[in-house]
Formats: structure tokens, sequence, C-alpha cells
């Protein structure tokens, strides 16, 4: 099963130090029922692409608790066995549920298959819906304007042997 797992850079230094994600059960997002029916589609494609947003607004979350990283959400898209996987069918109805699960962990890195991470350009708007985050959970209106608006942006794509540059350990 292919799950999207939020990070942050610092997150993805650490990773590539050790080799592996997680060192027990780690939050990921993948198609689930709950997805397909909170997306409302049967695209596969479209599908992916909703989880890995899932778990972009999770690496905005990551950043608003961690106020010294680099501004730019990371994901992390890698293959793990079906049986290392769970959702928790309780949680269905609250707003983070959608394609969440989790994931027994630790993972290997050499199952990531690509790192997804924002553009040096998307900072500014990445910074600004950070901080606005918790008002927007709190239903602000113009809060959630700036969260959607690093929503507006794109995750670069980038190969897993890009790693050791994203994180500034490159040659």
């Amino acid at each position: 099963m292919r799950v999207y797992v939020p990070l942050t850079l610092p997150g993805l230094a650490e990773a590539y130090k050790t080799g592996e994600l997680g060192a027990g059960p780690f939050v990921a997002y993948a198609v689930t029922p709950g997805l397909r029916e909170w997306y409302v589609s049967d695209d596969t494609e479209e599908l992916e692409y909703a989880a890995l947003g899932r778990a972009a607004l999770a690496s905005l979350r990551l950043l608003a608790a961690e106020p010294g990283a680099p501004r730019r959400r990371v994901v992390i898209a890698v293959d793990v066995a079906d049986r290392a996987v769970s959702a928790d069918p309780d949680r269905g109805s609250e707003p983070a549920a959608p394609g969440e699960v989790r994931v027994a962990g630790p993972v290997p890195l050499g199952k990531a298959a690509s790192v997804h991470v924002d553009a040096a350009g998307a900072q500014p708007d990445v910074t600004a819906a950070a901080e606005a985050l918790p008002a927007a959970d709190g239903g602000d209106e113009s809060a959630q304007s700036a969260v959607d608006g690093a929503e507006d942006h794109e995750l670069l794509w980038f190969a897993t042997q890009e790693i050791a540059n994203l994180v500034g350990l490159g040659d």
C-alpha cells in the first residue's frame, strides 16, 4: 500500500540520517474507504492526490508545532505492506480523519517512492498558513483563507536520491 508520510525538513534530515521513517507507530495518509467517501471519486490517481494533500496539511500542522523548521511542507510517498497499516474507523467523522492511517513503523527509507516538498517561493504563504492554523481550526474564515493559500502551492516531486540535497547534506 502506498502511504503519504507528513514531515518537516528537519524530520526528513533525521530520516535520511537514520535510514528509516518513524520509531514506532506513526501517522500517514492513504487511499482508505473514508477518503473515498470524503473525496467522492473512483479515480485512483485523484484519490492518491487527495491523500497527498491530506498529508501536506498534516505537514503544515507539524510546522505550526515546530517554529524553528524551514517553512516548507514535506511529504514522503512510501510503499508498505498492507498488514503494517491500520485505520481507526471511529474517527471517520473527524475533520482530520479522511485518509489517516497508522503505520506500525519503522519503515526503511529505501521503501520510499518519492519526496514532495514546497518550492522555496511558497515559504511566505506556508509561514502565514502555519501561523493561522489555530485560528482556522477555531472557525476563523480569514485564517482559513491563509491556510488555503498554502494549499494553492503544488508540492514539487523529487526522487529519493535527491533527499541529501534537500536536507543540505549533498555534495
